[in-house]
């Protein structure tokens, strides 16, 4: 009788987790630059700055969640409030709480190596005014019932979520991928669950969606007060050429694109999606 014991499978979603943590953990060091914030991601953060800034009263408790290498929450600190900025890459927690402290910020910024699907870690319970995500980060949750929920027990009546997040519907997407004829490419986006994204030759899990589908798993605790979308007119980051051949174009569309953003229809497109909701 063999009595070798077999190693017990580890769960898909657990390994998910663990290889995005792995390649955003290899791209850690060299993140602000264009791997990660070139110029046309710049122009997103900004956008989704202005939003930040009228969404949060100042001095205001918030938590950061999925805080890369720590540029939301040093600038948020630096305009007075007090930032918990969370990451499940060790590597990012590092530069965020180096770039508090090279600041003069350490006060001001706490960095904690937890994901947002974990934030039963956070052993406070209604002690934030808001919390905020940027760019994506929470595409690379295995589902968002945990944080929800979670996101309920740490904020206080009222205080809101302002998250941007990747969705589902990218027109430049779409026309840019068929010239390609790369039609598996241009389905990716549509997928129900997690598919699998090359970063630095490894792989980071994401699900898309649409803005009505995230606020779903949040409707037992928030109220949705509003969302619109981001860069429907404006090309998306991985094609910043264009704003380098076109700048007066590009400026132009990103005029366009911040006056019709809101609108019905238009609202569920874009590269990424702004969605802010109240805590009842």
């Amino acid at each position: 009788m063999n009595s070798t014991t077999e190693p017990a499978e580890v769960p898909a979603t657990l390994l998910h987790l663990h290889q995005t943590r792995s390649a955003f953990d290899s791209v850690a060091a060299d993140y602000d630059g264009e791997r990660g914030n070139n110029a046309a991601i710049q122009d997103m953060r900004a956008e989704a700055w202005r939003w930040l800034d009228a969404s949060f009263a100042p001095g205001s408790h918030l938590l950061d969640l999925g805080c890369g290498t720590g540029l939301d929450a040093v600038r948020l600190a630096r305009l007075g409030h007090l930032v918990t900025a969370a990451d499940w890459s060790a590597a990012m927690v590092r530069r965020t709480f180096d770039r508090a402290r090279d600041q003069g910020l350490g006060e001001r910024v706490r960095a904690v190596n937890i994901g947002a699907h974990e934030l039963q870690r956070l052993g406070e319970t209604g002690v934030y005014d808001g919390a905020y995500s940027n760019l994506g980060a929470l595409n690379c949750l295995p589902d968002l019932n945990g944080l929800a929920r979670e996101c309920a027990r740490l904020l206080k009546p009222g205080g809101l979520l302002v998250f941007t997040v990747i969705g589902r519907i990218c027109p430049w997407e779409v026309i840019y991928y068929l010239r390609q004829r790369r039609w598996a490419r241009v389905k990716v986006r549509y997928a129900r669950g997690p598919v699998p994204v090359s970063l630095n030759q490894r792989t980071v899990w994401t699900r898309y969606y649409g803005p009505r589908e995230f606020y779903r798993p949040f409707a037992d605790w928030f109220t949705l007060e509003h969302m619109r979308g981001m860069c429907i007119f404006v090309p998306p980051p991985y094609l910043a050429s264009i704003r380098t051949r076109h700048p007066q174009w590009y400026r132009l569309l990103w005029r366009i694109d911040r006056r019709v953003a809101g609108w019905p229809l238009l609202r569920g497109l874009g590269d990424h999606f702004l969605i802010v909701m109240r805590a009842r």
